[in-house]
């Protein structure tokens, strides 16, 4: 979608900075247009492309006339006619075109520095053929497909002027949030592997031999009958045995290595700190505050003034008493309720220093009770 943005100026040298500033901004050279009138009343136009170019005559004003009544259309003749007086009277015709709405409204924040003057606001005054008021901001916008079809179409955005505010300040209250997550860590772990290792071992076997002896022994006597066969051929034959040891091996599971891991869960406390900002409103000039401030110097030489302190010690916390009791965390609340809120809170404001809780408690609470009675009494704070 093309947006349009159309600014008039009557100083020649606020349109100049502003189309210079424009291109500063990498606008493209196409995208601006910067119309004038001559000296002799004819209007002329600088159409920035490849460079500047100043063209006058009948033909310009035409196409400057035409420009108008395409971009506004022509249900609004009045606005075209206006712009067109504007050039014709002597000021200074700004037109950015862009294709997006943050560029268009970039290019208004530039424009804009440059004082040009609201048409609309001035058309009923002293007429547009002199010189218009450069205090106003008068900006106008068109977004369509093309520039010309916005306008037959009657999509003119911003018909009043582009007006802003600067009257108001702000501070922003800024908070920390503690978010708390977590995330796997190594811890360790084992690492088991086997190896073989070869041990020598002694052990102790009985084993049996055998061995064949021969004797002879010396014989006298009578050969029996029975011996008949003594003269036959025979042998005898006797073998020896023994033993020998045999070694046999075998592997057996004495013992198993088993790993795994053992889930457990712990509860962690986190101890961290998040910041915040506070506002605090501080009464400044008043009639008011000149009365608090006479009050607590009262109270102070009557309560403390016997104590040696002086009252610059005590004020902060007279002042702190009555500021707490506006403060829109305890409206609406007694002191009981809030007493142990103040004291954190003044106690991490003091921390290290002098003025305890206890030594201000009844100057934070007598600032407390005096704006308590000011609201009662219908006193505004």
């Amino acid at each position: 979608m093309q947006h349009t943005l159309v600014a008039v100026y009557d100083n020649e040298n606020d349109a100049q900075n502003a189309m210079d500033e424009l291109l500063a901004a990498n606008f493209s050279r196409e995208n601006v247009r910067l119309s004038s009138a001559g000296p002799t009343g004819t209007t002329g136009a600088a159409g920035i492309r490849a460079g500047t170019d100043t063209d006058s005559g009948e033909g310009i004003g035409a196409s400057i006339k035409n420009f108008f009544g395409d971009l506004f259309g022509s249900d609004d003749d009045l606005r075209a006619t206006r712009y067109e007086s504007a050039i014709s009277g002597g000021n200074h015709v700004l037109t950015v075109t862009t294709d997006t709405e943050p560029d268009v409204e970039r290019a208004a924040d530039i424009v804009e520095r440059h004082g040009p003057i609201d048409i609309d606001e001035h058309h009923d005054g002293a007429g547009l053929s002199g010189a218009l008021p450069a205090s106003s901001q008068g900006l106008q916008q068109s977004s369509s497909m093309s520039a010309q079809s916005a306008a037959r179409q009657g999509s003119l955005q911003g018909g009043a002027s582009l007006q802003r505010d600067t009257s108001a300040a702000s501070i922003p209250v800024v908070e920390e949030q503690l978010k708390v997550g977590k995330r796997e860590v190594q811890r360790g772990g084992v690492r088991i592997f086997s190896r073989v290792v070869e041990t020598p071992v002694d052990e102790t076997i009985g084993l049996r031999e055998e061995e064949v002896k021969v004797e002879r022994h010396r014989v006298d006597q009578p050969l029996s009958p029975s011996d008949a066969t003594a003269f036959k051929e025979q042998s005898i034959e006797m073998r020896a045995t023994g033993e020998e040891a045999v070694v046999q091996k075998s592997a057996r599971v004495v013992e198993e290595v088993t790993v795994g891991k053992q889930v457990s869960e712990r509860q962690q406390q986190i101890h961290d700190t998040v910041r915040h900002t506070e506002v605090e409103v501080e009464r400044l000039g008043a009639a008011g505050a000149r009365d608090d401030d006479s009050y607590y110097r009262s109270h102070f030489t009557s309560t403390y003034g016997a104590s040696g302190s002086s009252y610059d010690d005590y004020a902060p916390a007279y002042t702190y008493g009555s500021q707490m009791r506006g403060d829109t965390r305890y409206s609406g609340r007694q002191w009981d309720e809030v007493e142990s809120d103040l004291r954190s809170d003044w106690e991490s404001r003091n921390r290290g220093g002098l003025s305890t809780w206890e030594k201000m408690k009844a100057a934070v609470r007598h600032g407390w009770d005096r704006m308590t009675d000011d609201d009662r009494s219908g006193r505004k704070i």
